[in-house]
């Protein structure tokens, strides 16, 4: 009974505990072949996503200010906390989003997303050739966004690092609904230096319903 209970920790979770912990993946490693790879996935599952919520939850026991927290409060207010905070908040908001927009049944946006992505960009396909140069020509490491602005409306943007528009620290604010990791840890035992080729493959993988889904609940 008790190897029963422990194998889908094993499989999909993480054994670290304190205030943040790393969310199951909601599909197996190689859900998401030939597009994002099993090894890559398990890597940046369980060590990258795990070493982010390690590391923050350490600036939890060392600032009193952090607890009882929540991770988008954290983020929505980054600049009153240290680079340590910033970095590992971030990947962790970050990260927590990004399983959750991947799924091995890719569909499409639908209803006033897709109204709304028509209106912004022109069209879906205009939007996506878009988002993936924002994807493309972010120097280094960082992260391409859709996100919903103050005003409502659909902006893509994109941040260094493992900052996300959240922050009260970037220059273009919002609530994310769509974000593609662009670090090198996110693709390279695949797709070697070709991010191009790694960007192209995500849109294979797009859960869009739950795109949808938190379109949705930004728009509220």
């Amino acid at each position: 009974m008790k190897k029963s209970i422990l194998i889908p920790f094993i499989i999909f979770g993480n054994f670290c505990f304190g205030q943040f912990t790393v969310p199951a993946l909601p599909y197996s490693y190689e859900a998401l072949e030939p597009n994002f790879d099993k090894e890559t996935m398990q890597i940046h599952h369980d060590k990258h996503h795990d070493a982010y919520v390690t590391q923050l939850n350490k600036q939890v026991d060392a600032n009193p200010a952090l607890k009882n927290k929540n991770v988008e409060d954290i983020c929505k207010n980054v600049s009153k906390y240290n680079t340590q905070t910033r970095n590992n908040a971030g990947g962790h908001y970050n990260h927590s989003l990004f399983w959750t927009i991947l799924s091995p049944t890719s569909t499409l946006p639908s209803g006033m997303l897709m109204e709304e992505i028509n209106k912004t960009f022109g069209s879906f396909d205009s939007f996506k050739t878009q988002f993936s140069d924002s994807a493309k020509t972010r120097f280094g490491s960082g992260w391409a966004w859709l996100i919903i602005d103050g005003k409502g409306k659909l902006k893509i943007s994109s941040t260094p690092n493992q900052d996300n528009p959240l922050m009260d620290v970037v220059a273009v604010k919002g609530t994310p609904v769509l974000g593609l990791d662009v670090w090198e840890h996110a693709y390279y035992l695949k797709y070697q230096n070709k991010r191009v080729d790694y960007i192209s493959a995500f849109w294979n993988v797009v859960n869009w319903d739950e795109v949808n889904r938190r379109y949705k609940e930004a728009k509220k």
